[in-house]
């Protein structure tokens, strides 16, 4: 496993990160005990950055996850939560139920701090919230210790070019935008890099697009994007290889792109992840894929307010 400095943080995260949501059930019934399994292994396997919210599977993550990590010592991992969202369409970013929301969760987590708290989805409620309440409330978490760094996440790049210049953020989460459908995320980081800002990269298969079983029905891409990139999957099972492990090769070999966050509650799926980063390539695959997923490439979807949605240069939106 490679390790890569996380923005101006003291952090050296694996190139490969562990997303907990999938211990909250957020894709299909789990069983408890593989997912404490699951993160077990995936600390053998020298992942070192562990990320969940109390918003997946409504704090069943966070549960599970508090009880995989009891027997582990603290310093081998790193560990962040989220605050601000709840529930679909529940979001609060007040500065008093940031600070409870925090509580709540270390208590899950069997813990006493944690290293980054991120607002979840802000592009969800206007910019004054997360400017003037939001962020300041992190701080004050900061100076008392409960948090190392504080940091913002969220699907619209756009929404990170309003914002950053505006925050004192150490970290974001942005997803489904530096995979092998969508390389939209490389036009953040100059604003990244000149503000110091770390850069976590989320679903390295864009949420299941990217696998044989087709993006699951509640994905919000347009129809174009999930049949070329069930094409994609089918063009790879036809050359003997899966696509999942090509993704995960393109996500985390990009020096500029820290950590990759990738979920799941199975043992083995994550030990056969963390050995894809240490294998080699198939450049002239991925080559054939990126051709063939060029039609759709950088497409993306809306999420949140209209003010955040408008795209990058080179990215386009779809629909349904």
């Amino acid at each position: 496993m490679k390790y890569r400095k996380l923005g101006k943080t003291d952090m050296n995260v694996s190139t490969l990160s562990f997303g907990a949501s999938s211990l909250g059930s957020v894709f299909r019934e789990t069983d408890d005990g593989a997912g404490i399994r699951t993160v077990h292994e995936a600390i053998d396997a020298g992942i070192n950055y562990i990320d969940v919210s109390p918003y997946y599977g409504a704090m069943k993550a966070e549960a599970v996850l508090g009880k995989a990590i009891q027997d582990i010592p603290r310093d081998k991992f790193y560990l962040s939560t989220k605050a601000g969202r709840y529930g679909m369409d529940t979001f609060d970013f007040s500065a008093r139920r940031i600070v409870s929301s925090l509580e709540e969760s270390l208590t899950r987590l069997h813990s006493d701090y944690v290293d980054i708290l991120y607002l979840h989805d802000v592009e969800f409620v206007p910019a004054d919230i997360i400017i003037e309440e939001a962020v300041p409330a992190l701080h004050k978490l900061k100076e008392q210790g409960k948090i190392r760094y504080a940091g913002i996440c969220g699907l619209p790049l756009a929404m990170f070019e309003q914002l950053l210049p505006h925050i004192e953020a150490d970290a974001i989460i942005s997803y489904c935008h530096y995979s092998l459908n969508d390389s939209s995320l490389l036009e953040l980081l100059p604003l990244l890099a000149s503000r110091g800002v770390g850069l976590v990269n989320a679903s390295p298969l864009s949420m299941g697009l990217l696998g044989m079983r087709g993006a699951p029905d509640w994905h919000p891409a347009g129809a174009d994007v999930k049949e070329l990139c069930s094409k994609a999957a089918a063009y790879c099972a036809s050359k003997g290889e899966d696509i999942a492990r090509l993704a995960v090769q393109y996500s985390t070999a990009n020096e500029r792109i820290p950590t990759t966050l990738v979920s799941t509650a199975n043992p083995e799926n994550i030990v056969k992840n963390a050995r894809w980063t240490e294998e080699p390539i198939d450049e002239e695959l991925l080559q054939e894929v990126l051709q063939l997923l060029a039609p759709i490439h950088n497409a993306t979807w809306a999420s949140g307010r209209p003010e955040y949605n408008r795209s990058l240069p080179g990215q386009e939106e779809t629909a349904e």
